[in-house]
């Protein structure tokens, strides 16, 4: 039996807390995570596009906000206030949805559960990038 990912909305007071505390620690697991994958699931080549390029993730009923940057030595948090090239926001239980392959990006946008700003033709390409992954194994949950 497949699980499937309930709807869930976190508690507006943890978005309250999350957006006090401070978000370099989620950031740089984020970070890590990406940079773990350079080389070995995401192609350098495919990120040329992405050089010094800024982004920020808003995960908003967790209130976290993650900075950060790609450059030739590939992700980096970024502390300043300097508008994003791309912003993406969407809800935590959308954003495993989208990691586990559940639901896809372009479902999620035309439903208004996604939002990019900026740079759009950045987020498509960002978009296509990871749909061409094969990832090492399935991450559906199995029960």
């Amino acid at each position: 039996m497949t699980f499937k990912l309930p709807h869930f909305i976190l508690p507006a007071p943890v978005a309250q807390l999350g957006a006090r505390l401070p978000q370099l620690p989620p950031t740089l697991a984020l970070i890590a995570a990406l940079n773990l994958a350079l080389g070995r699931m995401i192609p350098r080549h495919l990120l040329e596009p992405l050089l010094n390029k800024r982004f920020c993730i808003r995960v908003t009923d967790a209130g976290m906000t993650l900075r950060f940057a790609y450059g030739t030595r590939g992700f980096r948090p970024i502390f300043d206030a300097a508008k994003p090239d791309l912003t993406i926001s969407a809800r935590s239980r959308d954003f495993i949805a989208l990691l586990t392959r559940e639901e896809d990006p372009d479902t999620l946008f035309f439903a208004r559960r996604l939002l990019m700003e900026g740079d759009t033709d950045l987020g498509l390409l960002i978009k296509n990038t990871l749909d061409g992954i094969e990832l090492p194994g399935p991450l559906k949950f199995s029960w």
